[in-house]
């Protein structure tokens, strides 16, 4: 495992298509089952309804934490999304030539939990004003990104980024919100040792801190 503090990257820029590293057509090898939700399965099938989100909020340890403990979530898998290298390995996204930030993919029970609570809580645990960067974790890897798979997940997330932006505002944070919403594109899984990782190492590394400001629940107007 290399440490992200030996690693060279360029901080700040995404790459080109051109200038992306090319990958490779394998994925990741990854346990069957869930080292949290122990009956059930990583990567499906799942019982019922399911609804599928993918956030990245920096350091996907601790977001893939946050998510696993809401009510309603059924499954959480680390990886990568947004970039442009297929199945990359996390020292080629350390690299800052994947494209790619640090994401998690959330499988949750529809009934139990809305797409838009999720999106709340994806709000409330970073800072999303802080562009290529979390905290002390400085890099392309680390940016704020929502990725959306149809238009109704694109609506809920504008409407959350722009009440969270106004509230952000009137908390007297005058820096707007970076997070990028994209199209939901090809998730590549993340190495076996990423999954679930604060669960198998409670002391381990956890960079996110929120902003202590509230994100209006949907419907709920901020004041002028």
């Amino acid at each position: 495992m290399v440490l992200r503090s030996e690693i060279l990257v360029n901080k700040n820029v995404l790459p080109t298509k051109e200038q992306a590293l090319p990958g490779r057509e394998t994925p990741m090898v990854l346990p069957e089952k869930h080292f949290v939700f122990e009956n059930t399965p990583l990567l499906g099938p799942f019982i019922g309804n399911v609804g599928f989100a993918i956030f990245g909020l920096g350091c996907f340890w601790g977001a893939e934490r946050k998510f696993w403990q809401r009510e309603g979530v059924v499954s959480t898998v680390v990886g990568y999304a947004g970039g442009y290298t297929p199945n990359p390995t996390y020292e080629e996204v350390c690299s800052g030539r994947t494209g790619h930030p640090e994401a998690v993919e959330v499988v949750f029970d529809p009934n139990a939990v809305s797409y838009a609570d999720l999106v709340r809580l994806f709000f409330e645990s970073h800072d999303p004003t802080q562009g290529m960067r979390q905290g002390n974790d400085v890099g392309t890897q680390y940016r704020s990104a929502i990725f959306v798979h149809d238009e109704a997940q694109r609506a809920v997330a504008e409407a959350a980024r722009d009440a969270y932006d106004k509230a952000l505002a009137q908390a007297g944070r005058a820096a707007a919100i970076t997070t990028t919403i994209e199209p939901a594109g090809p998730y590549y899984f993340a190495e076996d040792y990423h999954q679930q990782y604060l669960a198998k190492n409670p002391g381990g590394y956890c960079g996110l801190g929120g902003t202590g400001v509230a994100c209006p629940a949907p419907g709920v107007g901020v004041p002028s």
